[in-house]
């Protein structure tokens, strides 16, 4: 293996490390993107076997405290409501994504001066527009133009032929309809028809744990094959322990763990992060120094601070006649009803419902026991036949509010299995998340009851939703309340970028992987344009 200096180093090869490589391609710099994962094999996942449900819950849990491989890290996040949920290993996040592909609406870049809270982000949705479409293009999105909720697409021949709705997604829309409310097939990052040499979806329902068919796009199958073919290096089973600076207080290379345990230095002329809100503010704060002692490109002080994550309501509906269960993509429709800021409701900010279809049958009788509609005994399985393949619902994507008691920090005593501090989670649910989680339950029960459903269940907030890992190394034009500049680079360090979610300076109401995906595109062409200072 190969140690020279590389032009780039990119950290992490997920949703924001796969398209920043790909982006850079065309410069004929030498790239090396680490992965302390590795490459995903289509074959190994749940849903080409019966057994699927117990290897999601296992092998493939969204959990890497559930999951314990050794590719992974483990996560303090016993003082936090909502556990951490992510993935090491080419794709990252994006492996076990449900395929839910929104963007982000003009305002969530305003909500300063739209709402009063939070902050204005240095950039808007205009900036991004020309990076959704290209990441669009890779991507392979499917959705049906004209969705007066959102801005129309730039170019809506682009979309793929959105996914079927199916009996489930008609019973929701039936009751959004009762209510008079908007609801539209949604955007997903899901093939419905052959793309770029992907096959189409063909409804297998376990999208959660890796899409064996791969109609679902995840970047070790979209963006990573044309990188690669295009000469950009890929190395897996590498553990990045610190960024190393220069006497000139620039990033000079990493250490990092090899697949054999060995420590090696990787020296590098300009270094991006791509690591996700947990795992960046975790390598910043274990790459500490005499400059940086606090962490790197710390000196604001808000490395790891601000964290976000989207509290979920998940509100399902019992009905009469059978559905779909859990074949299909789940992400076929969504409503933004309640998206934008209404007082009336009691918060400010909104949320965006997106559908989910049934649950296996180990899922069903789970959810039937926790919320009591399985009795043990003699009527069990006549109580059990009530609920097979009849529960149908949404969740409830709430716009979680930066706030700075809510943070990423290294752990005292909890370490990885090359003894690296592990990071620790203290999140608190803030009051306003709570009325509007609260607000999202009673709605989507009467919307769920209004198509039909005789019985519903709710958990809010989701204690496994930690999916969106947001706001821990915010963008912005000042470097005393930020950690990056507008086109992400970092205050302290002139040649060190970060790409992933932890730039964001809001959450706003919807998955964030459309936004990472389009902010990694934005961020490198900046880099492009500003080449000839790059490397000074």
């Amino acid at each position: 293996m190969s140690q020279q200096p590389v032009d780039v180093l990119i950290i992490g090869a997920g949703a924001s490390g796969a398209a920043a490589a790909w982006n850079l391609v065309d410069t004929r710099m030498r790239i090396l993107c680490l992965e302390q994962g590795d490459w995903m094999n289509p074959l190994n996942y749940p849903s080409t076997g019966l057994d699927w449900e117990a290897r999601s819950w296992g092998e493939y849990s969204v959990s890497p405290n559930r999951r314990g491989l050794v590719t992974d890290y483990p996560v303090n996040d016993e003082n936090s409501p909502i556990s951490i949920s992510n993935f090491n290993g080419v794709g990252g996040g994006t492996v076990l994504y449900n395929g839910h592909f929104p963007r982000f609406h003009p305002s969530d870049f305003r909500v300063k001066t739209l709402d009063g809270v939070a902050d204005d982000w240095p950039i808007d949705y205009a900036t991004l527009a020309p990076f959704y479409a290209v990441n669009d293009r890779i991507t392979g999105v499917a959705g049906l133009a004209g969705d007066p909720a959102n801005p129309p697409h730039a170019d809506p021949n682009v979309l793929l032929p959105p996914l079927p709705l199916g009996k489930s997604a008609g019973a929701i829309g039936t009751g959004f309809n009762a209510k008079g409310w908007h609801w539209w097939p949604s955007d997903a990052a899901i093939a419905t028809q052959e793309h770029d040499g992907r096959a189409a979806c063909i409804n297998l329902g376990a999208c959660l744990s890796g899409c064996a068919q791969g109609a679902k796009a995840s970047t070790d199958i979209t963006y990573w094959p044309h990188a690669i073919r295009r000469g950009v290096e890929l190395r897996t089973r590498c553990r990045v322990r610190e960024i190393s600076l220069g006497d000139d207080g620039m990033a000079n290379g990493v250490w990092y763990y090899d697949e054999l345990g060995e420590e090696q230095f990787q020296a590098a002329a300009v270094v991006i992060l791509a690591t996700n809100g947990v795992g960046t503010p975790r390598l910043l704060l274990n790459s500490k120094s005499t400059r940086f002692p606090d962490g790197l490109a710390n000196s604001s002080g808000l490395v790891g601070k601000n964290l976000m994550f989207h509290p979920y309501a998940m509100i399902r509906g019992v009905f009469p006649e059978s559905l779909d269960g859990n074949h299909g993509p789940g992400a076929c429709i969504w409503s933004q009803e309640f998206y934008e800021t209404d007082l009336q409701r009691g918060f400010v900010r909104g949320f965006t419902y997106e559908m989910n279809r049934g649950m296996g049958p180990a899922a069903t009788a789970m959810l039937g026991l926790a919320h009591g509609r399985l009795p043990w005994g003699t009527d069990y399985h006549k109580h059990y036949a009530g609920l097979h393949q009849r529960i149908t619902g949404m969740v409830a994507i709430c716009e979680d509010l930066p706030e700075r008691h809510n943070t990423v920090t290294l752990d005292p005593n909890l370490v990885d299995s090359h003894g690296i501090p592990a990071p620790k989670i203290d999140y608190t649910l803030s009051t306003n998340s709570r009325k509007m989680l609260d607000y999202a339950v009673a709605r989507a029960s009467e919307a769920l009851r209004a198509g039909g459903a005789t019985d519903v269940m709710s958990e809010a907030p989701l204690a496994v939703g930690g999916w969106h890992l947001m706001g821990t190394a915010r963008m912005g034009l000042d470097p005393a309340c930020s950690v990056v500049n507008e086109w992400g680079r970092a205050h302290d360090v002139k040649n060190l970028f970060v790409v992933d979610g932890s730039i964001f300076v809001t959450s706003a109401g919807v998955n964030p992987t459309r936004t990472i995906q389009a902010l990694a595109l934005y961020i490198t062409d900046c880099m492009k344009k500003r080449l000839a200072n790059l490397f000074d």
